[in-house]
């Protein structure tokens, strides 16, 4: 059950019903339109990003890669958070009484619904249906004319990615029994800009929750802060596809109880391999065009990124040596608030 500004959402005056998925569209513009909603992303869009670097992670933090997800306690965790989101979308789940906040980077509309289950394992408490859980979505962009999207079952790639994401986002948030009250929702049109060249890009590509306030900030990370095990849980992105245990979930990544990450295994195939020395003999701006999902609005850490996982992959080949027994990398958190390697 959705709720805006304290009132259950669809109410009598929205276009929108529940009658039917393909009612998807109509649910995500209504909600979008809501004065409370509008005034919040324009609140949100005055915010002053926040950088944050390894020198400036004095707090507890922990960050999330794409299709991964994290649930933490603010007694352990001081702010979690994600970025280089273009048509993805992060999600932030936190429950009122307990403060327990649940993170995801969605990448597709097939991870959402076990998704959003698995976010919501350790956030709710036993009385569930009491629970009050806020919610903010921050993300995505307008690639393609909103005009032309119908919604409908299928999510297809003519109406780009970011809407069918977000609209399988609010679908799915709806359909569930628990009390989601959406606080913020800078996605699409209220996140979108242009470029010196006229294209469409992100306002913002991620965020930062302040675990203990609930508060939401739009926030940067550089490549030390994007941490622990970064080359590795970036590779799993892409294996996942290939790897039936991964299908349909999102990622598991951090222990909410240990304060851990337990990196949890991924396996690859030869063909993965075969094809990442194909991609790494292509130039560079060919490498934006076959492996993004918006070339024009990707960081320019982007190419490196991915030559740096296919250095890995190509000098690893198989899966193996980097989980060994098929069992997950485990880090802990040091008392200046680094990550040690455990095994």
């Amino acid at each position: 059950m959705i709720y805006v500004d304290g009132v259950l959402f669809p109410d009598e005056n929205s276009s929108s019903s529940l009658s039917s998925s393909s009612q998807g569209s109509s649910l995500l513009l209504d909600v979008m339109t809501h004065s409370v909603i509008i005034s919040a992303s324009d609140s949100f869009k005055n915010l002053e990003e926040q950088r944050v670097t390894e020198s400036s992670t004095k707090d507890r933090y922990v960050y999330i890669f794409q299709r991964e997800y994290a649930v933490v306690n603010p007694a352990l965790v001081d702010f979690v958070g994600m970025d280089e989101a273009t048509t993805c979308v992060g999600l932030v789940i936190r429950n009122r009484k307990s403060g327990v906040t649940s993170i995801a980077h969605m990448d597709s509309p097939e991870v959402v619904d076990l998704g959003i289950s698995q976010m919501l394992s350790l956030v709710m408490e036993d009385d569930s249906d009491a629970a009050e859980l806020d919610v903010h979505m921050v993300g995505g962009y307008e690639d393609v004319d909103l005009k032309n999207a119908t919604g409908g079952d299928d999510y297809a790639k003519p109406e780009g990615y970011s809407f069918p994401l977000c609209c399988k986002l609010v679908e799915s948030l709806q359909k569930r029994r628990e009390k989601i009250h959406i606080q913020t929702l800078f996605i699409l049109g209220h996140n979108t800009k242009l470029d010196a060249q006229g294209n469409t890009c992100p306002i913002f590509n991620g965020f930062l929750v302040n675990t203990s306030t609930g508060t939401i900030v739009p926030a940067s990370f550089n490549r030390s802060s994007r941490c622990p095990d970064e080359l590795v849980r970036r590779i799993r992105v892409s294996a996942s596809f290939d790897d039936p245990s991964w299908k349909g979930k999102l990622l598991d990544t951090y222990d909410t109880k240990t304060d851990r990450f337990i990196i949890a295994p991924c396996s690859w195939t030869m063909r993965l391999v075969e094809y990442v020395w194909e991609l790494n003999q292509l130039p560079d701006e060919e490498i934006l065009v076959n492996c993004s999902t918006s070339p024009s609005a990707e960081g320019p850490d982007f190419i490196d990124n991915e030559r740096r996982i296919w250095k890995y992959l190509l000098k690893y080949p198989e899966w193996s040596k980097t989980f060994p027994k098929r069992q997950p990398r485990v880090f802990e958190r040091t008392a200046n608030g680094s990550w040690n390697f455990v095994f």
